[in-house]
């Protein structure tokens, strides 16, 4: 990982408030950490619960004043915002229905977003929220984690700079098994398609394997033949969805997500061949990418090893041989969404390199993604165009 340019352009840490990811959740204490593993930011402010108490009681448990322990989300963004010393990040990890309404007042306070995925529940959310991401110049970066793997991102650059020529085939899956039992899951908002989506396994993960196709390839998806719903019995809530893809330049996919694989944990895996060569990665030994060129003995690049470029070397903490993971993964994204704020409100450019976190463009290209994936599935599988 590259020196703390915040510190650089602003003499500090930023200031960082979170909503939601309160007492129980994962996912919160994962943003928390993420952004406090490289040092550039200072978490002042929270609202953790929708209970006024539980908020409050949680806040201090972390560490934060009684005074900015807030009971609500759009409580913290007034009162942060008229306060000198006030957040300028929030961060949002609260259920799906409620990142339009938070996002937006941040942005409209005057304050850089990072938020969980997906961006939204809608189309028209989330075209509207991109439109004012653009129309404030402010940060947006959506935390599709998985794009912060270092072998990931050298799979990013290697396409970039040509390894594999023209790419003409690809092939994502994410695999789960927590759902393979009959019943509702632990999550009570994800079981209502207002609160959770209209597809909860295409927002949960299908967003996921979407945006990271797209990152790698560098191409967007043009059309889907799907087919969504679900598996395990008498449930109503999606827990499969299948699709073909057709890239934009003319490639063909295939797209495969489940939550009721009975016994698997978290098998991500993508493929993407070109002309001359192809690569592979899977989220459960991150640290391999395989390269296999046309006519050529097949190669495995390591974070740190012979062959890293320099987009996957930024993503590195530590020397080649040594794991990283998940936790580091997720912090390359606030690290990255750091630099390029602080290059903001400096005035300055950022670091090339700093600018491939998931925006708002791609959280509209991943709502984009599903309403089309529903849209093909509720027409028997038609090809149907983002």
């Amino acid at each position: 990982m590259s020196d703390n340019t915040v510190f650089k352009l602003l003499g500090r840490r930023l200031r960082l408030a979170v909503i939601g990811g309160g007492p129980g959740s994962f996912i919160g204490a994962m943003h928390r950490q993420a952004a406090r593993l490289d040092d550039r930011y200072e978490l002042v402010a929270a609202a953790l619960s929708s209970d006024p108490q539980r908020s409050l009681s949680t806040g201090q448990g972390i560490g934060l004043a009684p005074d900015r322990c807030y009971p609500s989300g759009q409580t913290l963004i007034d009162a942060e915002a008229a306060r000198p010393d006030g957040a300028e990040v929030v961060a949002i990890m609260t259920p799906n229905d409620s990142h339009f309404r938070f996002a937006m007042q941040a942005l409209e306070r005057g304050m850089d977003v990072i938020c969980d995925k997906p961006m939204t529940n809608t189309l028209q959310e989330a075209e509207a929220l991109h439109a004012r991401v653009q129309y404030t110049g402010l940060v947006f970066c959506l935390t599709h984690n998985y794009t912060g793997y270092p072998m990931v991102r050298q799979a990013k650059a290697m396409v970039m700079e040509g390894y594999l020529g023209e790419i003409r085939l690809v092939q994502v899956e994410y695999v789960q098994g927590g759902r393979a039992k009959a019943g509702p899951g632990g999550k009570a908002w994800k079981e209502d398609p207002a609160r959770g989506g209209p597809s909860l396994v295409l927002g949960d993960i299908g967003t996921h394997a979407h945006n990271l196709l797209c990152f790698i390839t560098g191409l967007e998806v043009a059309q889907v033949a799907a087919e969504v719903g679900s598996i395990v019995p008498d449930r109503i809530t999606h827990d499969y969805a299948g699709a073909m893809l057709r890239m934009g330049n003319g490639a063909r996919g295939s797209f495969w997500v489940t939550q009721a694989a009975a016994g698997v944990e978290n098998g991500l895996r993508i493929r993407v061949s070109g002309s001359m060569g192809s690569l592979e990665w899977q989220q459960e030994h991150p640290q391999v990418l395989q390269f296999k060129p046309l006519g050529a003995p097949a190669q495995v690049r390591t974070p740190n090893g012979p062959g890293t470029l320099p987009l996957a070397a930024r993503a590195s903490r530590i020397v080649a041989g040594h794991p990283e993971g998940f936790h580091e993964a997720f912090a390359n994204l606030y690290t990255d969404a750091a630099d390029a704020i602080a290059a903001r409100r400096s005035g300055q450019t950022a670091d090339p390199l700093s600018l491939h976190f998931p925006n708002a463009m791609d959280g509209l290209q991943g709502i984009r993604f599903v309403a089309a994936a529903v849209a093909s599935s509720n027409q028997q599988g038609a090809w149907t165009s983002l």
